[in-house]
């Protein structure tokens, strides 16, 4: 199973930015699809952004849309996220997530955290306002 290790997050005013990194240990990190979920104090852990193997397709919940960037590199085993624009609402404890391309289901990302093959261990985005 892959091994998923974040970084990056922080506190942060209004308008801000912040860059996540989540790097992967174990083989084949291209065939797996990867994405960003969220969870803020008191809700469900809710699907934020996914990308492709190759990296040439992206999906994103309607409230990051424009303002989120997720990408990828394979060489690195890295997957990143690009968080400009923040806001209050914001707020939450952002996990990488994996799911296994070579298997059925993988696409789109499933928005069912029970339908995730493997977690980061989570960090912590805090926007002031």
């Amino acid at each position: 199973q892959v091994q998923l290790v974040e970084s990056g997050g922080g506190s942060v005013q209004a308008g801000g930015s912040l860059r996540l990194s989540c790097e992967a240990s174990g083989r084949m990190f291209s065939t797996y699809v990867m994405g960003w979920f969220r969870q803020a104090p008191g809700k469900e852990r809710e699907f934020v952004t996914a990308i492709s193997g190759s990296g040439f397709i992206t999906s994103y919940t309607d409230s990051v849309k424009g303002r989120f960037t997720i990408s990828r590199d394979n060489a690195k085993n890295t997957v990143y996220l690009q968080m400009n624009s923040l806001k209050p609402e914001d707020t939450a404890v952002y996990y990488c997530a994996a799911k296994n391309g070579l298997r059925r289901g993988a696409w789109p990302m499933p928005k069912a955290p029970s339908e995730i093959d493997a977690w980061g261990q989570g960090t912590q985005v805090t926007v002031s306002s």
